[in-house]
């Protein structure tokens, strides 16, 4: 029982002890000693929470020292050269392109910033699954790369490890480690029992177990080693895994292994058994839907992945447990964290790959099968991303025969039967793409994990060695084949839409296209040929395997289509690379004829199918239908699958029989039955209103096959400017959108990566950056780039943009933009044509594609198009004519060996274009329906000549069908007998279409005179285009110039067409002239029927509508521009003063208003008032202020800090505060303003309304329901005519308009006459009631109460006590002075640019008085305390009572004199005559100046005041004539800001404009303005600020007496000097670089709640750092940011998104999201962060955030509102 009595003693102790013991040689004692404690301790029968356990082992380990320095001591002997740092989802990481040997290389923070990068290709990013830092791995990254730590092999230097510091380890460890094991046999309980199983509980148990391993491999090289030798050692393992005889618990416990490794392996015990007798007759007994597994044995050569899993370390079990728990985040790191240690790195990864098929079973059972693909991808990303190690498994363990034969089997879980072709007797199977295996991308950490491997080569080439494998492979992709098969829904909208295609696109994608263009990469040079040979030889066996299961002959079924090709896809990506990079010759890769034209049969589906579903030929099945069509042809799929379609569909056209190719297209597009010369016919499977779109599809589609030479011949750098080009054209880009819209090689090994040198260098070539520019409705513009205009001349080609627009409307955005460079270029100015572009060469081996545009069956179409569009047959179009000229033109520019071929029924005597074009077809036999025009009514001809001349017609005139030709064709490739081709004729089932109960007329035949030639229809067409009647005149083609022929419409196209014409061939010009001559006067063709009248009328119909629609829009157009200067002037300044509601013109009438709602004009009357619509906010713009000129700059480290002390709003806090202490306290509220913070701000769009109106406005915009983006509760709503924001109206007080002419003339009375007029109006006050039951006074209560109710109870009670009428008299004036002083800030801080205010007829600031001065007639001033009489008086001293404890009044000296002119302008009668106001600011600028010169000399050293006042300038203090420059300096900054207020609001009240001036001369100029000089001066005599007082009694007298009210106490003294300058206000200055923000905050902890906020913030207006939607910090309901917006910015609050990079507005309830003002290099926002690219200021944008937040206008220029609740 030693253990025992060692379990009691010191921990410490008994470590060293040990230890001792061990140490010593015969260490026999000291090893039972250990052993038997280890038992004692590491008993896996108590509790895992049990901390006990752990603390013995930290002790042992680190034998009697404490752990933390034996920490220390071991990292010491760290000889690790890589980083390894392990991180999870979420964390932010980088990735450097341009030092990457992986695409999948990342760097921590730590190290990339340590590193060298400056210029490189980076980005950073936030791990989706998880990842290690590769720093200092040569595998995976260049050294060049690496940061300085890891630059130094610092393994060299480190000490070698001295043996006993870790021989504990050595012995603890292991007991240790089975100990967990222990825990997790114990805690697992198989799913399908009846109880929960809570994997969960039992991890959060072992949680500081597995954190404490954590620890250890934090501790550096040395402590991995020990680690490494305990997990891999298989005599341990033996040893100690299954327990000892005698001890039961362990034996228990490891049966519950054995029972968990039962059924690890691909089959379980129990289908092995019956395998043998299910599996011989597959398909027999059971249906295909719940199909019996695969055998798998036979097909695979490695039996370990079938059977169950057998483990010799305690690795191996420890990674099998990781499973079984579904990959714990805990487990998955300290796994992770092991692999810097290249021996564990090894055997980890093959105990992996041995693990790799019990890991896809176990994340298939999986019910977080998202987490789970995301940890397996963590470990595997970090084991095959090393091609080293890929090899070394590949070849050791047959890792690609695990992979594949695992990922069959997955697939083969949820396979169905196929239904593509012959439902009954198909034998393909599928997967089925609503299984959520396919659904939920389960299959993705295997997929990605293959593609992984294939990236490296030596893996790569083992795979395409391997022919089984390949074998594998191709039915692996068979599976895809025809999956997800669309069927055209006849007759019922579909009731469910499934959204399987996303699972179908994105499968094919993943799991075949990728690991495909994986294997490509590694087929580029001509060693490399066998490779192609055999994967194009399987490609086509397993085709034709295919072929047979789907029972396909040589007709697809109707109504089908599917998208998924992939091994069609795989054929012709491989046949492509062979020929273009490997000099195979196509025809040796080619199957036999018959094969081929099997293989073109569904890629042709698909392009018919593509032009059906846009002929809404499909729109009943839904929606998604139309998402399949976009997804095909999408940027990021494209290459994987229209491109190769196409590529396969241009091989077999060149080696197919051309008429039998064309006829095969236009039968599969539907239109033959279209393609007659008559002008009626009979489609079996077409609508009417579905042949002119589906014909445009045909020929739109041979168009781009003949044209398109992506795989044909291109350079890759050919290729991407293409694809640049067309991407440019349809729409300006960002530089973002077009690197995601250029299809790039899917392999990230291919050299053309995005963003690499070659894509910067063909940017700059073929477009120009246009900056980010600023609209003036405030919307951001990134940087985007535009086409050069010599690309929109030369290189823009429409065929690329049709085949690579998503939608059709794109197409037409390319073609506007065209036209309108022309326009501007002044090369064409109608509506042009897709312009016709020269194209590359073909490669040699494709010259068979040119043989197509040199076919009969191709020209007879094109002949017959011609003349039904000469003809105006119905559904014919420009875009047809377009296309078929086109065609003609290629054919022009590719020429072909003529072959003669003399048959009596052909319609041309050869197939070359250039001889067809003058021949001249006489006779074309039609058939019609009886009711045609063309059926002749007369007699049959009764004369023999006649007879004769008949019968001769019939026998040359010309038959068509395309049909029979295909089929003719078809006849001879296949050579069968004829039994045979009778059968395969079938005749058309015309069941596909419902026949109306009216049968259709039966049809004749019928002979049609023509005589023309596609020369001559061409030379008429040209006349009808350009509606002259001789429009060629015979010697036109001498005058010809072709350099203007590159650009224009249809009249150009021809003309160009027979220029090329006439200079390949003399006969065509002689005929072009012969025509010529002779259509001089053409008779036009005789209209057949009313039918085609109507195309006619409607063409014209159709013109005229558009010139009145352009007509109307321009006429609107004008009516809103107008209607925009007079409404919506948003920053311009007005200067006309006009405008402005207080100065009208119109002297003794009354102002007229107009009602924006009823329209009426008239005045406003006590009982049916008008009012201001206006926006009430709060604001603490001004508290803001600072008196600094430099913007305080945001704190990036922890050594800078924000001090708001010295903000205009807490100096007036402090400064009232201060007043309180010593002065009564409704004096104290008298004597300053408040609302520096907080302020009620008012502002109007300038609309008046009558209130009733507005009333019954608002009950409407209550009941209508649409989602607004304001609160009707609250009183919002938009102005009715300018949809300007507002929330309250402010009625207009009834009477004139600004005081008559007697208000303002000024009298000469004495100025001691005007002050006792002044102090007798102030008498007078209380009798001046209003009547208070008008309407008009019930709106103004009404309206107070909105003003109070716009900003926060704390901001309006500053007095002792709350409520009272003191406090409300302070708030009310206040109201008057912060909207004065914001005037001031938006015109700059002065009045030096005059003018009117920003706008005029914006300003509510007369109207505002007037409801104010209203209000403040409730109060009346005690007369005793009338600070008037102060002012204009010299009084006794009263004696004060001895009981009388009030508080003094604050003194003269301290008042704030703005706010007293402001009491008295409110408090005197309305209105208030101009020289009143003249006196009242006369008498306050004296209190000013003296206050000026009190604060200056308070500001004296006691010499200088000694040296002032033995000078005697005090006696002459109204000269100043001695004072230096400086004291006048200071005493005229002192007084201005008093007197810019009272000129504002003399401007305000009186209509007085304001003259504009210097900033030196500003005083001068405001003094006269408001009569203190009596005229502008002149410049020679400087005015003295002196000069202006104007004194009703003597000065010294008054003087005396203000200065004897001040009681010198030294905190006091700080009253008089206080500073009134405050400058601009400002937002925080920004670093330029976004990192710098984003580094130090983006982990930066809460002050709050000490936590790392999951989304910060910053508020851009102090500073501080807030959680944003954090729980964390929420306080009554209300997040962070909403409570710092109403503490900060009295409901305005500006946050920067630190991990989004965004700036978030609050206001009120409402927020919105403004955009960002961090720009990359390309001028482009990256919000979210997604793209991880450098981050600098945009100084602009900046300016213009700061301007919205000073002017208040974020409610007016940001549209997108929404409400907050509280939440952000």
């Amino acid at each position: 029982m030693m253990a025992a009595s060692l379990l009691r003693r010191d921990k410490k102790a008994t470590a060293a002890h040990l230890k001792a013991d061990l140490n010593r040689a015969d260490n026999g004692s000291g090893v039972r000693q250990l052993q038997e404690l280890l038992d004692a301790v590491l008993n896996p029968e108590t509790p895992a929470a049990d901390t006990e356990a752990l603390d013995w082992c930290k002790c042992l380990i680190a034998g009697g020292e404490g752990f933390e320095e034996f920490c220390k001591t071991v990292r010491s002997y760290d000889n690790a050269t890589l980083c390894g740092l392990v991180w999870t989802a979420n964390f932010v990481a980088y990735r450097c392109r341009t030092c990457g040997i992986s695409p999948c290389m990342s760097l921590c923070a730590e190290c990339f910033n340590n590193g060298d990068h400056t210029g490189h290709d980076f980005n950073m990013f936030r791990s989706q699954a998880g990842g290690a830092c590769d720093c200092g791995d040569g595998n995976v990254m260049r050294e060049s790369g690496f940061c300085r730590r890891h630059r130094l092999r610092t393994g060299e230097n480190v000490p070698s490890i001295p043996r006993d510091l870790l021989l504990m380890s050595e012995m603890v460890l292991p007991h240790f480690i089975l100990c967990i094991i222990q825990y997790l046999r114990d805690g697992y309980i198989e799913a399908d029992t009846s109880t929960e199983r809570d994997l969960q509980k039992v991890l959060q148990q072992l949680e500081p177990q597995i954190s404490f391993l954590e620890e250890l491999t934090k501790m550096g090289g040395a402590m991995r080693t020990v680690l490494t030798k305990i997990l891999t050692n298989q005599q341990t393992f033996k040893e100690l895994s299954m327990g000892q005889e005698e001890n039961l618990y362990a034996k228990k416990n490891y049966d519950k292994y054995l029972s968990a490794l039962q059924n690890s392996g691909l089959v379980s015990v129990e289908e092995k058994v019956q395998g043998a007798t299910a599996d011989e007759d597959q398909d027999a007994g059971q249906s295909v839907g719940q199909r019996k597994r695969v055998k798998l044995s036979s097909s695979t050569k490695d039996p370990c992945i079938i059977e169950s899993l057998k483990h010799k370390c305690f690795l191996e079990e420890l990674l099998f447990w990781t499973i079984k728990y579904e990959f714990p985040q805990k487990m998955v790191t300290f796994l992770l964290n092991m692999l810097p240690d290249q021996d564990y790195k090894i055997t980890f990864t093959k105990t992996f790959v041995q693990h790799y098929a019990f890991i896809m079973k176990t994340l298939m059972k999986s019910h977080e099968s998202d987490t789970m693909s995301n940890r397996i991808v963590h470990i595997s990303v970090q084991l095959f991303s090393n091609e080293e190690l890929a090899r070394h498994v590949t070849e050791e363990c047959q890792l690609l025969d695990i992979m594949v034969t695992v990922l069959l089997y997955m697939m083969e879980s949820c396979l169905i039967k196929s239904e593509l072709q012959d439902e009954e007797n198909s034998r393909h199977v599928v997967v089925n793409c609503s299984e959520a295996l396919l659904k939920n991308n389960t299959y993705w950490p295997l997929v990605s994990d293959f593609i992984n491997i294939l990236s490296h080569q030596s893996v790569a080439k083992k795979f395409l060695e391997d022919h089984s494998l390949l074998m594998l492979w191709m039915s692996f992709v068979s599976f895809f084949q025809g999956m997800n098969l669309n069927k055209r829904e006849l007759n019922e909208h579909v009731e469910f839409e499934s959204q399987t295609y996303y699972a179908a696109f994105a499968a094919e994608l993943e799991a075949c296209a990728q690991p495909m263009w994986g294997l490509l990469t590694h087929c580029k040079v001509k060693e490399t040929q066998e490779y192609s040979k055999t994967v194009v030889r399987y490609c086509l066996e397993t085709l034709q395997i295919w072929f047979d299961a789907i029972g396909f002959i040589d007709e697809p079924a109707p109504n089908q289509v599917t998208f998924h090709l992939p091994l069609h896809r795989y054929y012709a990506m491989f046949l492509s690379k062979a020929v273009r990079c490997q000099g195979l010759d196509l025809d040796s890769l080619l199957p036999d004829q018959e094969m081929l034209m099997k293989i073109m049969v569904h890629p042709l589906q698909i392009q018919a199918s593509l032009s059906e579903i846009h002929s809404n030929m499909w729109v009943r099945n839904g929606l998604q239908i139309k998402g399949q069509a976009m997804t095909y042809v999408q940027s990021h799929f494209c290459n994987s699958m229209i491109d190769p379609d196409i590529y396969l569909l241009q091989v077999c056209a060149s080696r197919l029989d051309p008429d039998y190719f064309i006829s095969s297209v236009f039968e599969r597009f539907k239109v033959v039955d279209l393609l007659t010369m008559a002008s009626q016919h009979q489609n079996a499977v077409l609508d009417s209103e579905q042949e002119r779109p589906m014909l445009e599809g045909a020929l739109t589609f041979l168009v781009i096959l003949t044209s398109l030479r992506v795989h044909l011949g291109m350079t890759d750098d050919e290729i991407l400017r293409g694809e640049m080009v067309s991407q440019l054209c349809m729409n300006d880009r960002t530089h973002s959108a077009l690197l995601d819209l250029i299809p790039e090689n899917p392999n990230p090994k291919s050299g053309i990566v995005p963003g690499s040198c070659s894509f910067e260098d063909m940017l700059s070539a073929v477009a120009d950056f246009k900056a980010p520019v600023f609209e003036p409705g405030g919307s951001m513009q990134q940087g985007m780039y535009t086409p050069k205009a010599e690309v929109w001349e030369k290189e823009f080609d429409p065929i690329m943009v049709v085949l690579r627009t998503v939608y059709r409307r794109d197409v037409q955005s390319a073609m506007d933009r065209y036209s309108a460079f022309l326009k501007q270029a002044g090369i064409h100015t109608g509506n042009p044509w897709p312009p016709y572009k020269e194209r590359t060469a073909l490669h040699p081996c494709y010259k068979g594609l040119i043989k197509l545009l040199h076919c009969k069956t191709l020209h007879i179409v094109i002949f017959t198009l011609l003349y039904k569009i000469w003809m105006d047959h119905p559904n014919m179009s420009e875009h047809v004519l377009c296309m078929v000229l086109y065609l003609i033109e290629l054919g022009l520019d590719n020429q072909e060996p003529c072959i003669e071929e003399h048959c009596h029924d052909s319609w041309f005597p050869g197939t070359n274009l250039l001889s067809n074009l003058h021949h001249v077809i006489n006779f074309v036999r039609v058939r019609v329906p009886e009711t045609a025009p063309e059926v002749k009514r007369e007699a049959p001809p009764s004369t023999s000549t006649e007879a004769s001349s008949y019968g001769q017609n019939l026998r040359e005139a010309q038959v068509f069908s395309l049909v029979a030709e295909r089929r003719r064709k078809f006849q001879e490739i296949i050579n069968r007998s004829n039994t045979e081709a009778t059968q395969v004729v079938r005749p058309k089932s015309s069941s596909t279409r419902w026949v109306p109960p009216g049968t259709p007329p039966q049809l004749v035949t019928e002979i049609l005179e023509i005589r023309e030639s596609m020369l001559s229809l061409l030379i008429k067409l040209h006349q009808k285009l350009s509606s002259k009647q001789n429009s060629l005149s015979p010697s036109w083609l001498e005058e010809m110039d072709m350099s203007r022929h590159t650009h224009g419409d249809g009249i150009t196209a021809i003309e160009r067409i027979l220029t090329k014409a006439a200079t390949r061939s003399c006969q065509i010009k002689r005929s072009i002239q012969d025509i010529c001559g002779k259509v001089c006067p053409p008779v036009p063709p005789k209209k057949n029927s009313p039918a085609d009248k109507k195309t006619m009328d409607k063409e014209e119909r159709r013109l005229r509508a558009r010139e009145r629609q352009q007509k109307l829009l321009a006429e609107f157009a004008s009516r809103q521009k107008s209607f925009m200067e007079t409404a919506m002037d948003v920053e311009s300044p007005d200067t006309e003063a006009a405008m402005d509601l207080g100065a009208s013109e119109v002297m003794e009438s009354e102002v007229l208003y107009d009602c924006v709602i009823c329209g009426q004009s008239g005045p406003s009357t006590e009982d049916r008032p008008t009012g201001l619509v206006v926006l009430l906010q709060a604001s603490s713009v001004l508290g803001h202020r600072c008196q600094s000129k430099e913007a305080k700059k945001l704190p990036t480290s922890d050594e800078e800090h924000i001090y708001a002390a010295d903000t205009c709003g807490v100096a007036h806090d402090v400064r009232l505060t201060l007043m309180q202490r010593f002065f009564k306290d409704s004096s104290c509220l008298q004597s300053v303003s408040i609302g520096w913070d907080g302020g009620v701000y008012v502002q109007t769009c300038g609309h008046t309304l009558h209130i009733d109106c507005h009333k019954s406005y608002m009950e409407s915009l209550r009941n209508d329901q649409v989602l607004q983006g304001f609160s009707v509760d609250k009183g919002e709503f938009t102005c009715p005519l300018c949809r300007q924001f507002a929330n309250s109206v402010l009625p207009c007080r009834p009477g004139r308009g600004t005081e008559a002419g007697s208000w303002h003339t000024p009298t000469n009375k004495k100025t001691l006459v005007l002050v006792k007029e002044v102090e007798d109006l102030q008498e007078k006050l209380g009798s001046f009631q209003v009547s208070t039951e008008s309407n008009l006074s019930k709106e103004m209560e009404l309206v107070i109460k909105d003003v109070k109710n716009t900003t926060q109870k704390k901001y309006m009670d500053y007095g002792k006590n709350p409520g009272s009428p003191d406090n409300d008299f302070l708030f009310m004036y206040s109201v008057a002075r912060t909207n004065l002083e914001l005037e001031l800030v938006h015109r700059g801080g002065n009045l030096c640019s005059g003018g009117a205010s920003a706008s005029a007829k914006r300003s509510c600031l007369n109207q505002l008085f007037h409801v104010l001065a209203m209000h403040m007639r409730l109060y009346s001033i005690d007369s005793a305390y009338n600070p008037w009489t102060k002012l204009t008086q010299v009084t006794q001293v009263r004696e004060a009572d001895g009981f009388d404890e009030e508080r003094p009044e604050v003194p003269m000296l301290f008042r704030d004199v703005p706010s007293l002119l402001i009491i008295f302008v409110l408090t005197m009668p309305q209105p208030l005559r101009k020289e009143h106001f003249i006196c009242v600011v006369k008498m306050l600028y004296n209190l000013q100046f003296t206050q000026a010169v009190a604060a200056v000399s308070a500001k004296f050293s006691p010499e200088e005041r000694q040296a002032w006042s033995t000078s005697g300038a005090l006696k002459k203090l109204n000269s100043g004539v001695w004072s230096p420059q400086s004291i006048e300096f200071s005493l005229q900054q002192f007084c201005l800001p008093f007197l810019r207020l009272s000129c504002l609001l003399q401007h305000h009240l009186y209509g007085d404009n304001l003259t504009g001036c210097l900033e030196e001369e500003e005083f001068t100029s405001l003094a006269v303005c408001l009569g203190l000089l009596p005229s502008a001066p002149q410049p020679a005599n400087i005015v003295h600020s002196g000069s202006c007082l104007r004194w009703a009694v003597s000065a010294f007298g008054l003087v005396t007496q203000w200065c004897a009210e001040c009681c010198f106490s030294s905190p006091l003294k700080t009253l008089l000097v206080q500073e009134p300058q405050w400058t601009a206000p400002r937002l925080l200055q920004l670093p330029d670089n976004y990192n710098i923000i984003f580094q130090y905050y983006h982990r930066k902890a809460c002050t709050a709640c000490k936590k790392v906020p999951k989304d910060p913030a910053l508020c851009l207006v102090c500073g501080a750092f807030v959680c944003l939607k954090g729980v964390c910090c929420k306080q009554q309901g209300i997040c962070e940011c909403v409570l710092h917006s109403q503490h900060c910015g009295a409901a305005t609050g500006i946050f920067l998104l630190i991990n989004a990079s965004v700036i978030i507005i609050i206001r009120g309830h409402r927020f919105c999201l403004w955009g960002s003002v961090y720009l990359d290099a390309h001028g482009e926002e990256d919000r979210d962060l997604r793209r991880g690219k450098p981050l600098f200021l945009c100084a602009e944008r900046y300016r213009v955030l700061e301007q919205q937040w000073g002017s208040h206008t974020f409610d007016h220029i940001n549209k997108r509102w929404g409400p907050h609740y509280n939440g952000l």
